[in-house]
Protein backbone atom coordinates (compact mmCIF):
# COMPACT_ATOMS: atom_id res chain seq x y z
CA UNK A 1 0.00 0.00 0.00
CA UNK A 2 1.23 3.50 -0.88
CA UNK A 3 2.55 5.54 2.04
CA UNK A 4 0.98 8.93 2.72
CA UNK A 5 3.21 11.82 3.75
CA UNK A 6 2.45 15.41 4.76
CA UNK A 7 5.36 17.80 4.23
CA UNK A 8 4.90 21.23 5.79
CA UNK A 9 7.11 23.81 4.12
CA UNK A 10 6.94 21.53 1.11
CA UNK A 11 7.33 24.40 -1.35
CA UNK A 12 10.83 25.18 -0.07
CA UNK A 13 14.20 23.82 -1.17
CA UNK A 14 14.36 20.71 1.04
CA UNK A 15 10.59 20.13 0.80
CA UNK A 16 10.78 20.12 -3.00
CA UNK A 17 13.52 17.49 -3.11
CA UNK A 18 11.89 15.37 -0.41
CA UNK A 19 8.55 15.50 -2.26
CA UNK A 20 10.23 14.50 -5.51
CA UNK A 21 11.91 11.50 -3.88
CA UNK A 22 8.70 10.37 -2.15
CA UNK A 23 6.83 10.52 -5.47
CA UNK A 24 9.52 8.33 -7.04
CA UNK A 25 8.83 5.76 -4.30
CA UNK A 26 5.16 5.73 -5.23
CA UNK A 27 4.03 7.64 -2.13
CA UNK A 28 1.08 10.01 -1.91
CA UNK A 29 2.49 13.46 -1.15
CA UNK A 30 0.68 16.45 0.36
CA UNK A 31 2.53 19.74 0.71
CA UNK A 32 1.29 22.31 3.21
CA UNK A 33 2.72 25.81 3.10
CA UNK A 34 1.75 29.44 3.62
CA UNK A 35 2.88 30.13 0.04
CA UNK A 36 2.10 28.64 -3.34
CA UNK A 37 5.00 26.82 -5.03
CA UNK A 38 7.14 28.72 -7.53
CA UNK A 39 6.76 27.38 -11.09
CA UNK A 40 10.16 25.62 -11.00
CA UNK A 41 9.28 23.94 -7.71
CA UNK A 42 5.78 22.73 -8.54
CA UNK A 43 5.40 18.97 -8.92
CA UNK A 44 2.46 17.52 -10.86
CA UNK A 45 1.41 14.72 -8.51
CA UNK A 46 1.73 16.67 -5.25
CA UNK A 47 -1.40 17.97 -3.54
CA UNK A 48 -0.70 21.55 -2.43
CA UNK A 49 -2.48 23.12 0.56
CA UNK A 50 -2.02 26.84 1.20
CA UNK A 51 -2.31 27.06 4.99
CA UNK A 52 -0.20 28.82 7.62
CA UNK A 53 0.62 26.37 10.43
CA UNK A 54 0.25 29.17 12.98
CA UNK A 55 -3.48 29.14 12.15
CA UNK A 56 -4.56 26.21 14.32
CA UNK A 57 -8.22 26.53 13.35
CA UNK A 58 -7.56 26.05 9.62
CA UNK A 59 -4.86 23.46 10.30
CA UNK A 60 -7.19 21.32 12.38
CA UNK A 61 -9.58 20.96 9.44
CA UNK A 62 -7.15 19.19 7.11
CA UNK A 63 -7.32 15.48 6.34
CA UNK A 64 -5.32 13.67 9.04
CA UNK A 65 -4.93 10.34 7.28
CA UNK A 66 -1.14 10.30 6.97
CA UNK A 67 1.57 7.81 7.78
CA UNK A 68 4.33 10.38 8.09
CA UNK A 69 4.66 14.09 8.90
CA UNK A 70 7.82 16.09 8.14
CA UNK A 71 7.84 19.64 9.48
CA UNK A 72 9.98 21.96 7.39
CA UNK A 73 7.72 25.00 7.81
CA UNK A 74 8.87 28.31 9.19
CA UNK A 75 9.18 32.00 8.44
CA UNK A 76 12.45 32.53 6.57
CA UNK A 77 13.00 36.24 7.31
CA UNK A 78 14.53 35.94 10.76
CA UNK A 79 14.59 39.73 11.23
CA UNK A 80 10.90 39.55 12.11
CA UNK A 81 11.26 38.07 15.60
CA UNK A 82 7.55 37.64 16.31
CA UNK A 83 6.81 35.79 13.06
CA UNK A 84 9.96 33.69 13.42
CA UNK A 85 9.00 32.52 16.91
CA UNK A 86 5.37 31.88 15.96
CA UNK A 87 6.04 30.00 12.72
CA UNK A 88 8.79 27.75 14.07
CA UNK A 89 7.59 27.12 17.63
CA UNK A 90 3.84 27.79 17.78
CA UNK A 91 3.50 26.23 14.33
CA UNK A 92 5.29 23.08 15.47
CA UNK A 93 3.08 22.84 18.58
CA UNK A 94 -0.07 23.29 16.49
CA UNK A 95 0.99 20.61 14.03
CA UNK A 96 1.93 18.09 16.70
CA UNK A 97 -1.24 18.73 18.69
CA UNK A 98 -3.57 17.83 15.82
CA UNK A 99 -1.71 14.56 15.17
CA UNK A 100 -0.95 13.50 18.74
CA UNK A 101 -4.07 11.33 18.90
CA UNK A 102 -3.88 10.14 15.30
CA UNK A 103 -2.34 6.84 14.26
CA UNK A 104 0.74 8.24 12.53
CA UNK A 105 3.98 6.28 12.24
CA UNK A 106 6.42 9.18 12.58
CA UNK A 107 6.62 12.95 13.03
CA UNK A 108 9.94 14.47 11.97
CA UNK A 109 10.86 17.94 13.18
CA UNK A 110 13.63 19.40 11.04
CA UNK A 111 15.80 21.33 13.46
CA UNK A 112 18.94 23.39 13.05
CA UNK A 113 22.58 23.54 14.10
CA UNK A 114 21.74 26.98 15.49
CA UNK A 115 20.12 25.19 18.44
CA UNK A 116 23.61 24.51 19.79
CA UNK A 117 24.25 28.22 20.25
CA UNK A 118 27.86 28.88 21.23
CA UNK A 119 28.68 25.29 22.16
CA UNK A 120 32.01 24.10 20.82
CA UNK A 121 32.07 22.02 17.64
CA UNK A 122 31.85 19.18 16.81
CA UNK A 123 28.35 19.20 18.31
CA UNK A 124 27.08 16.11 20.07
CA UNK A 125 23.33 15.61 20.55
CA UNK A 126 22.12 16.32 24.09
CA UNK A 127 18.44 16.30 25.08
CA UNK A 128 19.20 18.32 28.21
CA UNK A 129 20.89 21.21 26.46
CA UNK A 130 20.28 24.34 28.52
CA UNK A 131 22.46 26.69 26.53
CA UNK A 132 20.97 29.92 25.25
CA UNK A 133 20.99 30.34 21.50
CA UNK A 134 22.03 33.66 20.01
CA UNK A 135 18.97 34.19 17.79
CA UNK A 136 15.18 34.05 17.97
CA UNK A 137 15.29 31.42 15.23
CA UNK A 138 17.58 29.24 17.35
CA UNK A 139 15.38 29.77 20.39
CA UNK A 140 12.23 28.81 18.44
CA UNK A 141 13.85 25.66 17.08
CA UNK A 142 15.15 24.67 20.52
CA UNK A 143 11.74 25.22 22.12
CA UNK A 144 10.20 23.00 19.43
CA UNK A 145 12.76 20.28 20.13
CA UNK A 146 12.09 20.35 23.87
CA UNK A 147 8.31 20.33 23.30
CA UNK A 148 8.50 17.23 21.07
CA UNK A 149 10.85 15.36 23.42
CA UNK A 150 8.40 15.98 26.26
CA UNK A 151 5.48 14.92 24.08
CA UNK A 152 7.28 11.70 23.23
CA UNK A 153 7.86 10.98 26.92
CA UNK A 154 4.33 11.82 28.06
CA UNK A 155 2.26 10.51 25.15
CA UNK A 156 4.66 8.15 23.39
CA UNK A 157 4.33 10.44 20.37
CA UNK A 158 6.53 8.98 17.58
CA UNK A 159 8.56 12.12 16.97
CA UNK A 160 12.23 12.72 16.32
CA UNK A 161 14.38 15.76 15.59
CA UNK A 162 16.87 15.96 12.76
CA UNK A 163 19.34 18.81 13.17
CA UNK A 164 20.65 20.00 9.83
CA UNK A 165 23.72 22.06 9.09
CA UNK A 166 24.22 23.75 5.71
CA UNK A 167 22.38 21.95 2.94
CA UNK A 168 23.00 22.77 -0.73
CA UNK A 169 22.07 21.53 -4.19
CA UNK A 170 19.97 22.32 -7.28
CA UNK A 171 16.98 24.67 -7.08
CA UNK A 172 18.09 26.43 -3.88
CA UNK A 173 17.14 30.06 -3.27
CA UNK A 174 19.70 32.60 -4.45
CA UNK A 175 20.35 34.12 -0.99
CA UNK A 176 22.36 31.08 0.17
CA UNK A 177 26.15 30.98 0.00
CA UNK A 178 26.48 28.19 -2.58
CA UNK A 179 24.02 29.44 -5.24
CA UNK A 180 25.02 33.11 -4.93
CA UNK A 181 28.68 32.17 -5.30
CA UNK A 182 27.85 30.00 -8.33
CA UNK A 183 25.95 32.89 -9.90
CA UNK A 184 28.81 35.32 -9.33
CA UNK A 185 31.28 32.80 -10.72
CA UNK A 186 29.15 32.05 -13.81
CA UNK A 187 28.81 35.80 -14.40
CA UNK A 188 32.60 36.10 -13.93
CA UNK A 189 31.98 38.87 -11.41
CA UNK A 190 34.30 40.45 -8.89
CA UNK A 191 32.33 40.00 -5.65
CA UNK A 192 32.85 40.95 -2.03
CA UNK A 193 33.02 38.35 0.75
CA UNK A 194 33.81 38.21 4.45
CA UNK A 195 37.22 36.87 5.44
CA UNK A 196 35.74 33.40 4.93
CA UNK A 197 37.67 31.99 7.86
CA UNK A 198 34.56 30.39 9.38
CA UNK A 199 34.37 26.61 9.40
CA UNK A 200 31.04 25.29 8.16
CA UNK A 201 29.56 21.89 7.30
CA UNK A 202 27.96 21.41 3.86
CA UNK A 203 25.78 18.44 2.92
CA UNK A 204 24.35 17.71 -0.51
CA UNK A 205 20.54 17.65 -0.64
CA UNK A 206 20.24 14.03 -1.84
CA UNK A 207 22.11 12.79 1.24
CA UNK A 208 19.82 14.84 3.50
CA UNK A 209 16.69 13.40 1.86
CA UNK A 210 18.01 9.87 2.43
CA UNK A 211 18.62 10.69 6.11
CA UNK A 212 15.06 11.99 6.53
CA UNK A 213 13.58 8.86 4.91
CA UNK A 214 15.72 6.56 7.06
CA UNK A 215 14.57 8.42 10.18
CA UNK A 216 10.92 8.14 9.12
CA UNK A 217 11.19 4.37 8.88
CA UNK A 218 13.17 3.79 12.08
CA UNK A 219 11.51 3.33 15.49
CA UNK A 220 14.92 3.77 17.08
CA UNK A 221 14.78 7.50 16.32
CA UNK A 222 11.62 8.09 18.41
CA UNK A 223 12.34 10.75 21.03
CA UNK A 224 15.83 11.26 19.66
CA UNK A 225 17.84 14.20 18.29
CA UNK A 226 20.10 13.28 15.38
CA UNK A 227 22.71 15.48 13.73
CA UNK A 228 22.80 15.31 9.94
CA UNK A 229 25.85 16.75 8.22
CA UNK A 230 28.98 15.76 6.35
CA UNK A 231 31.10 15.71 9.50
CA UNK A 232 33.84 17.33 7.39
CA UNK A 233 34.02 21.08 8.08
CA UNK A 234 35.50 23.39 5.49
CA UNK A 235 36.41 27.07 5.62
CA UNK A 236 33.90 29.23 3.74
CA UNK A 237 36.86 30.79 1.92
CA UNK A 238 37.91 27.36 0.62
CA UNK A 239 34.34 26.61 -0.50
CA UNK A 240 34.12 29.85 -2.50
CA UNK A 241 37.51 29.26 -4.10
CA UNK A 242 36.51 25.69 -4.99
CA UNK A 243 33.32 26.86 -6.72
CA UNK A 244 35.24 29.46 -8.76
CA UNK A 245 37.84 26.84 -9.67
CA UNK A 246 35.22 24.36 -10.88
CA UNK A 247 33.35 27.05 -12.85
CA UNK A 248 36.61 28.46 -14.19
CA UNK A 249 35.73 32.09 -13.46
CA UNK A 250 34.75 34.51 -10.70
CA UNK A 251 36.86 36.87 -8.58
CA UNK A 252 36.09 36.75 -4.84
CA UNK A 253 37.46 39.62 -2.75
CA UNK A 254 37.83 38.40 0.83
CA UNK A 255 37.64 40.69 3.85
CA UNK A 256 35.35 43.28 2.27
CA UNK A 257 32.27 42.32 4.27
CA UNK A 258 32.40 42.57 8.05
CA UNK A 259 31.41 39.54 10.06
CA UNK A 260 28.59 39.77 12.59
CA UNK A 261 29.69 40.49 16.13
CA UNK A 262 28.20 37.18 17.27
CA UNK A 263 29.64 35.16 14.36
CA UNK A 264 30.38 31.56 15.27
CA UNK A 265 33.69 30.58 13.73
CA UNK A 266 33.21 26.80 13.91
CA UNK A 267 29.88 25.09 13.26
CA UNK A 268 29.89 21.39 12.45
CA UNK A 269 28.48 18.14 13.87
CA UNK A 270 29.57 14.84 15.24
CA UNK A 271 27.54 12.39 13.11
CA UNK A 272 28.34 9.18 14.99
CA UNK A 273 24.73 8.83 16.17
CA UNK A 274 23.36 9.04 12.61
CA UNK A 275 25.82 6.38 11.51
CA UNK A 276 24.92 4.12 14.42
CA UNK A 277 21.11 4.48 14.59
CA UNK A 278 20.23 5.27 10.98
CA UNK A 279 23.10 3.40 9.34
CA UNK A 280 23.52 6.64 7.39
CA UNK A 281 26.50 8.60 6.22
CA UNK A 282 26.79 11.07 3.35
CA UNK A 283 27.77 9.49 0.04
CA UNK A 284 28.29 12.60 -2.06
CA UNK A 285 31.55 14.49 -1.49
CA UNK A 286 31.67 18.28 -1.47
CA UNK A 287 33.50 18.28 -4.79
CA UNK A 288 30.96 15.95 -6.45
CA UNK A 289 28.00 17.82 -4.95
CA UNK A 290 29.27 21.19 -6.13
CA UNK A 291 29.82 19.84 -9.64
CA UNK A 292 26.24 18.53 -9.73
CA UNK A 293 24.91 21.86 -8.47
CA UNK A 294 26.98 23.95 -10.88
CA UNK A 295 25.90 21.74 -13.80
CA UNK A 296 22.28 22.41 -12.85
CA UNK A 297 22.75 26.19 -12.77
CA UNK A 298 24.73 26.20 -16.01
CA UNK A 299 21.62 24.90 -17.74
CA UNK A 300 20.18 27.96 -19.45
CA UNK A 301 16.66 26.83 -18.57
CA UNK A 302 17.34 27.49 -14.89
CA UNK A 303 19.51 30.60 -14.99
CA UNK A 304 16.38 32.78 -14.93
CA UNK A 305 15.34 31.16 -11.65
CA UNK A 306 18.07 33.13 -9.93
CA UNK A 307 16.16 36.31 -10.61
CA UNK A 308 12.70 35.13 -9.55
Amino acid sequence: MSKKILITGGTGFIGFHLSKKCLSLGWSVTSLSSQSPKPQKKLKRVKYLKIDITNKNKLSKINKNFDYIVNLAGYVDHTNKKKTLESHYIGCKNLASIFVNENIKKFIQVGSSIEYGKLKSPHIENKNNKQSTYSVYGKAKLLSTKFLIDLNKKNNFPSSIIRLYLVYGPNQDINRVVPITIKNALDNKRFDCSSGLQYRDFTYIDDVVVAILKSLKSKKTNGEIINIGSGKPVRVRALIKKICLIVGSGKPVFGKIKMRKDETMTLYPNIHKAKKILKWKPKISLNAGLKKTIKYYKNEKFIDNFNR
